[in-house]
């Protein structure tokens, strides 16, 4: 069996190093959900929930289709300089939002936000696969991710600063502190240096020769995008369905909602992520039973979340959907792995990205708009278990054939 028996030396300080940015990519644009209350006090076009949801879906929109692009120019250039750029001109935006003063102009910098963020996550996760591979990589990538979730979670404070001082200030605070960090990069941030084609051993096989695994690739892309539907809603939409439920301030919902999913997540993507390693040295589809596992887990959770009557209820349900998206979450990369070969897969996940933000992009507005016209957003949580059930489904039919793709492996 493959394992990483000597990592680089810059292998976790590379997930270290991306760890912060992982979080501000989340926490900047998860806080316009957070504070929409404050916002829609001083943006009064804001008061429309379809309005509100075409705002937060112009950022999808342009990060979906900007993100092949992001994963196209990593997989040429240097991956280093374009998570800082990403990262600089991301931060340098949120610092720019606490100085709008209308709809248009805070509609605008989102939208070079999805541009700038969208650089970001391709080039990331290639840089920390490049780094870790076999045994180490979903638990590396888990990592990585869980501050992705924490970032997610500290978004519920957005609510809470804006409330109590205002969300100006808690836009100008992230972006300083962006701005600040892509200088740390700058410093201590490195590139893999590429390793010589490997030579089989007595007892291992090349199993490709680096081609594409393309049927692999397109269910990958399915099991993308219909969890996105739900995984969008549920960080656009739902603190202000516990706020329409259960009649909370805008500081509580966004707490419980971003917390409490976010939390689960952090965990699911690190207990996900070394449940990975270890099935993944046994079985070639170990990781992929893992990713069906958590995709399963979002089915009850989505209804109970939709159809729960007492509010204790629906945080354990958004608890169950946190650790089901996490031990989903961790798994994408490594097995995009399994089907593409290295010199690929900045520009594939871009791929992925762009069919699952997208996904999230169509429904946010809508769900806006059928809450215009009397539909509940309950209604709408419970419905999109049935992309859930679909994706587990296709995740489970899901056979790649290396655990490396375009690099020896091990006979099983």
């Amino acid at each position: 069996m493959s394992s990483d028996t000597s990592l680089p030396r810059h292998a976790w300080l590379t997930v270290g190093l991306l760890w912060p940015v992982a979080l501000l990519n989340y926490l900047d644009r998860q806080m316009l959900a957070t504070m929409g209350l404050s916002i829609k006090a001083d943006i009064v076009e804001l008061q429309s929930a379809e309005t509100y949801g075409q705002l937060m879906a112009v950022f999808m929109w342009v990060y979906a289709i900007c993100s092949p692009l992001g994963g196209a120019v990593a997989d040429r250039l240097s991956k280093k300089w374009l998570i800082v750029l990403s990262l600089g001109i991301w931060s340098f935006v949120t610092l720019m939002m606490c100085q709008v003063k209308g709809y248009n102009e805070l509609y605008w910098l989102r939208a070079v936000m999805g541009v700038s963020e969208a650089f970001y996550i391709p080039a990331g996760l290639a840089m920390i696969a490049d780094y870790h591979r076999g045994a180490t990589r979903s638990l590396a990538i888990g990592a990585h991710m869980s501050g992705l979730y924490l970032g997610q979670a500290l978004g519920g404070l957005g609510g809470w600063v804006a409330q109590d001082i205002s969300w100006r200030a808690a836009f100008q605070s992230c972006g300083f502190v962006g701005v600040a960090y892509a200088f740390v990069l700058i410093a201590l941030l490195r590139n893999r240096e590429k390793d010589p084609p490997p030579a089989a051993k007595p007892n291992e096989l090349v199993r490709d020769n680096g081609s594409i695994h393309w049927a692999g690739f397109a269910i990958l892309i399915l099991c993308f995008s219909l969890p996105s539907l739900p995984g969008w809603a549920v960080k656009n939409w739902l603190p202000t369905l516990l706020q329409d439920r259960f009649h909370m301030e805008q500081k509580t919902s966004g707490m419980w909602a971003t917390s409490v999913a976010a939390s689960a997540g952090f965990l699911g993507v690190l207990i996900g992520g070394r449940i990975s390693d270890v099935l993944s040295q046994r079985h070639l589809r170990g990781r992929t039973w893992v990713s069906a596992a958590g995709l399963l887990l979002l089915v009850p959770a989505l209804v109970g979340m939709g159809t729960a009557a007492d509010f204790w209820l629906v945080i354990a349900c958004t608890a169950l959907f946190g650790m089901g998206f996490g031990l989903f979450d961790t798994n994408n990369m490594p097995i995009l792995c399994q089907v593409m070969p290295p010199r690929h897969r900045a520009t594939a996940y871009g791929l992925l990205n762009c069919a699952g933000i997208g996904a999230g992009a169509a429904l946010t507005p809508l769900l806006g708009r059928l809450k215009d016209s009397g539909v509940p957003l309950a209604q709408g949580f419970a419905y999109c278990a049935i992309p859930a059930l679909i994706a587990a489904a296709l995740m489970i039919s899901l056979k790649p054939d290396s655990r490396d793709c375009g690099a020896a492996d091990a006979r099983s």
